[in-house]
């Protein structure tokens, strides 16, 4: 090749490489939606979430029972923190429960099925007997622990079925026996219709329609056969129907889905329409807390059955929302251990307790929003009593401990150690002592290297 003027050989330039196409950069809303299901797929998701939303709600339930019952402790010339102070102490008893059951075997909850089946049916036959039992706004269902504590025992009935239920069709299914219809329907069911028959003889309808919901949902879990569980819903029905029709209170609240007038021709729905009156009044956020007008006088129960109410009317539709998104998550984490695990007595108790929360929940709410009738259940973990809130942090308590027992989750729990435990861990301090006189050394020859120059 001849050389340049320069006399230099001519410098060769580098061949083009041929144009490689781009790829577009991700979309945001695609790497978001990538990281969240990274992040949901984790095997601490379900325990965070059991954890994370049932204290949510319990503490969000705390405010608005303090907001929701000034007026009605003050009205019955009590001090305005009055049912907040026993639904705080119910709190701390329940949390108490909920660790320990959170740290329970799942064998000890195994032996702990019948006990307590047995002691909510002594204490369920015990309302029956007058001058023990008593009555609350014509239901037959409570026991005064004296002065003004008194007990539900209904309410331990939903936990003593659960886990009475799981402990009874996990045996039967580990000799598989669960193949007969014989074995699936008895004694599940018999003793299930002996809890409904105790709740039904004090009139607490809504509680026996949360009862039915658990027994169907283990049936359902056990796999039952399409014509045995039409069957047993079939004979349901009929007794609903039977126990509607033959009392005229309850065909009022029937008569009150949608109602939109304090009167009717046929009934007074006046608590169903101050209800929507509340939640139509407070807008997208709300009046603000401790703001609400329903709660002096016009809404009965307003810290009890129809606390949603006074949420929707102080926090909006953002509060109420939330408290929906947070029982969303609630159901959602259980249904995840139910299907995670292989433990039969796991996945149906989990799906038991998943199936009360989430059913009682649904009847409260849809009763606040008019689409239901008023079953005159409270909302889980969030309206005030004691009775059904200590049974239900127990319940949250087992959820915990299976989601704690998943291999995935008992690695992750077991690899998560304090960074400062570490520290202190790694070696004696004989063995540290060389390690920082080095580095004392390196420090000094290196501030006389830098004064010499």
């Amino acid at each position: 090749m001849p050389g340049s003027r320069t006399g230099r050989p001519p410098v060769q330039r580098a061949s083009r490489r041929p144009a490689v196409a781009r790829t577009p950069r991700d979309n945001p809303v695609r790497r978001f939606y990538t990281r969240a299901r990274k992040a949901w797929d984790r095997p601490l998701t379900a325990y965070y979430l059991i954890l994370g939303g049932s204290v949510l709600i319990i503490v969000l339930g705390l405010v608005m029972v303090y907001s929701a019952s000034q007026i009605t402790a003050l009205q019955l010339s009590l001090p305005g923190s009055y049912f907040f102070r026993k639904q705080a102490l119910a709190a701390l008893i329940g949390g108490a429960l909920l660790l320990v059951a959170s740290r329970m075997p799942v064998k000890l909850h195994r032996a702990l099925a019948y006990p307590i089946l047995a002691g909510a049916v002594f204490l369920m036959v015990l309302v029956q007997v007058p001058g023990i039992g008593m009555a609350v706004n014509g239901n037959q269902n409570w026991i005064s622990l004296g002065g003004s504590f008194q007990i539900q025992p209904s309410e331990f009935g939903k936990l003593a079925l659960v886990l009475w239920g799981a402990d009874l069709i996990a045996r039967k299914q580990e000799r598989k026996l669960l193949a007969q219809w014989k074995h699936m329907l008895v004694p599940l069911v018999p003793v299930a219709f002996l809890l409904l028959g105790l709740i039904m003889l004090g009139g607490d309808m809504g509680t026996a329609i949360i009862l039915t919901a658990i027994l169907f949902g283990l049936l359902w879990l056990a796999g039952a056969p399409t014509r045995l569980f039409a069957g047993v819903l079939s004979v349901a029905a009929l007794i609903g129907v039977l126990l509607i029709k033959t009392s005229p209170n309850r065909m009022a609240r029937l008569s009150c889905i949608g109602a939109t007038e304090p009167k009717t021709g046929v009934a007074d729905c006046w608590q169903a329409v101050h209800g929507i009156y509340a939640l139509a009044s407070g807008g997208l956020f709300g009046s603000g807390l401790g703001a609400s007008v329903e709660k002096w006088g016009q809404l009965p129960e307003a810290h009890t059955d129809f606390i949603f109410a006074v949420t929707g009317e102080e926090l909006g539709l953002a509060g109420t929302l939330s408290v929906l998104a947070l029982f969303a998550a609630l159901g959602y984490a259980g249904i995840r251990v139910a299907g995670r695990t292989e433990d039969p007595f796991v996945r149906y108790a989990a799906g038991g307790v998943t199936t009360w929360i989430t059913a009682q929940a649904v009847i409260n709410i849809g009763a606040v929003l008019g689409l239901l009738p008023i079953a005159g259940v409270p909302l889980p973990l969030f309206s005030y009593g004691g009775s059904a809130l200590l049974p239900t942090m127990f319940a949250i308590g087992l959820l915990i401990a299976f989601a704690r027992d998943e291999p995935a989750a008992r690695a992750a729990l077991a690899m998560r150690q304090p960074r400062f435990g570490k520290k202190r861990a790694g070696g004696s301090g004989a063995e540290r002592g060389p390690r920082r006189w080095n580095t004392m050394r390196r420090r000094a020859s290196a501030a006389r290297s830098s004064g010499e120059r």
